[in-house]
């Protein structure tokens, strides 16, 4: 019988998440529900504010705020569910959920790596083509980059999520994971899995390697043309963007090669799972802190919208 005619008859997965350390669950529970909170009133504030102030209607808060709204998602997609679970004895997830948070959760996670890479590249025609800038990051540019980094996120994740759920179940479903994803849904196959694994191996390296690498490329550029600045103020103004960026992007890509980019193993799983909870919790939360405590922009912004507030 097949995956997804298995499980729906049943009607549920089950979540084994962190049951096999009972005594972290509360404690897990309270620091992901804090992180979680984080994350929603960091990334709207983020969002709110590139929408009201006017100095901040250029490219790169405009692709800043995809990012916000990216992370809003892709926390929402899986982190409530987690709560749920670690708050109660019940561990399940119904079928449709796990097919909808695996399809938005693999979508959303591809989108950023996309994402990251056209950031990057605002940043490199901001310092290597100043001139151009305004010409090459046009309005209409930007709107193609950012519906680009969608849609191929989106596309991706229904080649995934369709092969994905077509695979035989072998008759259980616990699924050893805190939220419904590719590698641990493969292990409850009952058959050889290892075209799914190749095809997610391949896919992973286009969408994680080749975006790193056109990053570090990036900023290898403008590192070059860093050293041949004379200006301190600009100098201090290139490290304050890049370096939030860079920031980010390791934050993102480190946790995410070591779980796409390793071989499977038993002894990773685990390891996983909070390697996992990092860039699922942490990463989005801790985004929205590294742009605005390191951004000069969002620092005036927030306190011209705090004078407007006042004043009124």
């Amino acid at each position: 019988m097949m995956m997804g005619k298995n499980a729906s008859s049943e009607g549920y997965f089950v979540l084994l998440g962190f049951s096999h350390w009972p005594h972290l669950e509360v404690v897990l529970f309270v620091l992901i529900l804090m992180f979680y909170l984080m994350t929603l009133i960091g990334n709207l504030f983020i969002i709110v504010l590139s929408y009201l102030d006017a100095h901040l209607h250029t490219p790169m808060y405009f692709f800043l705020s995809n990012l916000s709204f990216l992370d809003l998602c892709y926390t929402t997609s899986s982190i409530p569910q987690l709560l749920v679970n670690l708050w109660g004895p019940e561990k399940t997830i119904s079928y449709a959920g796990c097919m909808t948070q695996l399809y938005f959760a693999l979508a959303l996670g591809t989108t950023e790596c996309v994402l990251l890479v056209v950031m990057s590249y605002d940043r490199y025609a901001a310092v290597c083509r100043p001139l151009h800038y305004t010409v090459i990051m046009n309005p209409r540019f930007c709107h193609l980059l950012a519906v680009a980094s969608w849609v191929s996120g989106f596309t991706n994740s229904a080649l995934h999520s369709s092969f994905t759920f077509w695979v035989p179940l072998c008759g259980h479903r616990q699924v050893d994971h805190f939220f419904c994803e590719v590698p641990a849904l493969l292990r409850l196959s009952c058959v050889d899995t290892h075209a799914n694994e190749l095809t997610l191996l391949i896919t992973s390296s286009i969408f994680v390697l080749i975006p790193l690498i056109l990053i570090l490329s990036s900023y290898g550029a403008i590192a070059w043309a860093v050293l041949r600045m004379q200006s301190s103020a600009g100098l201090q103004r290139v490290f304050g963007t890049c370096g939030s960026h860079l920031m980010v992007v390791s934050l993102f890509f480190i946790p995410a090669m070591c779980i796409y980019l390793q071989p499977p193993s038993e002894s990773s799983q685990d390891q996983g799972k909070f390697i996992a909870l990092f860039y699922t919790v942490v990463t989005p939360s801790l985004n929205p802190l590294i742009y605005t405590l390191r951004n000069k922009d969002v620092r005036e912004a927030a306190r011209r919208q705090v004078g407007l507030d006042w004043e009124i």
